[in-house]
């Protein structure tokens, strides 16, 4: 039901609408404003932009090179390339001269943040909450009311912290995800000694831990369920799998096959920086000599399955390798990954767009998705199909790669070409 009186033409009308307005959808609409007349909106929930910022600890870097912006791989003179950002913020020289193997997170948030205020059509406190589809193409709704109508539709709502059952029931003073660590620093901070849990062995763990520490806590430990708290391959070859020609060389594949070469890529997409682990290494050393001990403790092979509280403690069971185990805290930092957030068709597009046995939407190999009835209104879905897409499409890697094939297909012709010739691997 719509309590919006308006009629369809008082609703604002553009040839396609963004479910979002992160790095995929703000690639998408930059290449909109330099290739064609037609508009573009984008609406986020958020009010302003922002990308994880909650996550922005000290420290933290970037795991991909400043060339891989929202623009460059496709269209080099483009005017939102990062280079521009440093020249215009006046910051290119400070940022070559300071070295960094990969640049600050804070850095690249600030970029995304000059380039969303120069592109028309972003609303930000917009939490679109359903889309329809009927006469004319898509409608999006905020609480009630029709905010925009569409030909096409592109889907990029992001992702939201995983919380097992195992940990879900706790008291969310004493357990609480990753992302409110830094609100909670003060509070937590008047017993530095006080043993604190970090659950999840990915780079958001590793952050978590890290901000710990600098924070002077002195009893940290950091689980993951896997054997080990493995680094990200960065070499030459390990890179090759975020380009387009290794893109092509899936799409040659039949879907189960692609599935299986990308699961045995999982570590080189989902492993931790170098540089941060020996960072890490480094400072818990320095610690140890303060303290007489290592503040940080890596459990390695403990998948929790069970948590409960006990006093002032809350009580971890552990599946180990060999044994159950049971670990106390006085705080649980619950790090345990991201999942996709929902989209909001109404019932009946939800029933017209076909879903994978994981409940999740079918993605082609343009990223549009399969839906019945569309009669040329396309719906294109982003950072939503690693599993048959590759590593890159939950990352940053290949942002305009991706929306310059978005609109070669929306639009139907090559609009954008993509070259990738000189790859010193066959992929068959």
């Amino acid at each position: 039901m719509t309590n919006d009186p308006r009629s369809p033409a008082e609703i604002p009308s553009y040839f396609a609408v963004g479910i979002g307005a992160g790095p995929s959808n703000l690639s998408l609409a930059a290449l909109f404003t330099s290739s064609v007349t037609e508009q573009i909106a984008l609406f986020e929930r958020q009010p302003g932009p922002a990308w994880h910022n909650t996550l922005l600890h000290p420290g933290v870097k970037m795991q991909t090179s400043w060339l891989k912006d929202l623009v460059s791989l496709v269209e080099p003179r483009h005017e939102l390339t990062f280079t521009n950002y440093l020249v215009t913020e006046g910051r290119l020289f400070a940022l070559l001269n300071a070295q960094f193997d990969n640049i600050p997170r804070m850095e690249y948030v600030r970029y995304l943040e000059w380039a969303a205020r120069k592109l028309p059509n972003i609303h930000y406190d917009a939490n679109i909450d359903k889309i329809s589809f009927g006469e004319g193409g898509f409608t999006v709704f905020a609480a009630g009311q029709a905010l925009a109508r569409a030909d096409h539709l592109v889907i990029g709502v992001g992702t939201s912290p995983y919380i097992p059952a195992e940990l879900s029931a706790l008291p969310p003073e004493r357990a609480f995800i990753a992302d409110e660590l830094s609100g909670r620093l003060a509070a937590m901070s008047a017993d530095l000694d006080a043993p604190v849990a970090v659950v999840g062995g990915r780079q958001t763990g590793f952050e978590a831990a890290m901000r710990l520490l600098e924070s002077g806590f002195t009893n940290i430990t950091w689980y993951t369920r896997r054997l080990w708290f493995d680094s990200t391959d960065n070499s030459p070859n390990a890179n090759d799998v975020f380009r387009p020609a290794h893109l092509e060389a899936l799409f040659r594949m039949s879907l189960p096959t692609r599935r299986r070469v990308l699961i045995g890529l999982d570590p080189t997409g989902d492993g931790l920086t170098p540089g941060g682990l020996r960072w890490l290494y480094q400072a818990n050393y320095e610690r140890m000599l303060e303290l007489g001990r290592f503040p940080i403790t890596l459990v390695p092979g403990r998948e929790v399955t069970g948590a409960a509280v006990d006093g002032d403690d809350i009580v971890l069971t552990c599946q180990a390798p060999e044994q159950i185990e049971q670990h106390r805290a006085r705080y649980v930092v619950i790090a345990t990954g991201r999942e996709n957030g929902a989209i909001p068709f109404d019932d009946d597009l939800r029933q017209r767009v076909e879903v994978g046995d994981d409940g999740e939407v079918m993605v082609e190999n343009d990223f549009s998705v399969r839906w019945k009835g569309m009669n040329g209104h396309q719906i294109y879905a982003l950072n939503r199909a690693r599993l048959s897409h590759g590593l890159s499409d939950a990352n940053v890697t290949l942002l305009p790669v991706r929306a310059a094939m978005v609109m070669n297909s929306m639009f139907g012709r090559e609009m954008f070409q993509i070259r990738d010739d000189l790859c010193p691997v066959n992929w068959g």
